[in-house]
């Protein structure tokens, strides 16, 4: 069924195009709803682990890293850098911090010792599972409460937003999942 403007449904939604295809058109308030439910939904991603790092004194920024690091354990500075899209200064303030508290190491490259490959350490694995355990919990129950269906299209919408890089390198190899 096509729906469009005047038709009951908000001023958009779904229409049929001359080949059977259908394409979405929104309206400006649609759109600024969807960007208002961005905003909104992050505020919710982020309030459990701004709970968990501001008893630590620590911010997002310290999070991302810690994020990151965890992923891809040995990760090098600049590739950090790359990823956040930081400056090394901003992001030398943050590993300063994280390494003189414990939870990261900065080893040595063992080809090219001007590199600095990463590793979380006990206390930092710790933390990275506290934040990221609050934070799976909050997307399982949206992800379940919305259907599979709804998660495929989100993560889409996701995906379609991102700039080509970015999004290569969050489609390319992923790293192997921990225990």
């Amino acid at each position: 069924m096509a729906r469009g403007p005047g038709d009951g449904s908000g001023g958009g939604g779904r229409i049929a195009d001359s080949g059977g295809e259908s394409l979405l058109f929104l309206t400006d308030d649609q759109l600024r709803r969807g960007i208002e439910a961005m905003f909104f939904a992050y505020r919710g991603f982020t309030a459990d682990p701004d709970r968990i790092l501001g008893a630590r004194g620590y911010g997002r920024a310290h999070h991302r890293a810690i994020h990151f690091i965890g992923r891809s354990p040995g990760t090098t500075v600049t590739n950090l850098i790359d990823i956040l899209g930081v400056t090394k200064q901003s992001l030398n303030r943050v590993l300063r911090t994280l390494v003189a508290d414990g939870l990261v190491e900065a080893r040595v490259g063992r080809e090219d010792r001007r590199e600095r490959h990463l590793h979380l350490t006990e206390g930092g694995a710790a933390l990275e599972r506290a934040l990221s355990d609050a934070q799976r919990a909050r997307m399982r129950a949206a992800y379940r409460a919305a259907g599979p269906a709804a998660v495929a299209g989100f993560r889409r919408v996701l995906e379609e937003m991102m700039d080509p890089d970015q999004k290569a390198r969050f489609l390319g190899p992923r790293p192997e999942p921990r225990a």
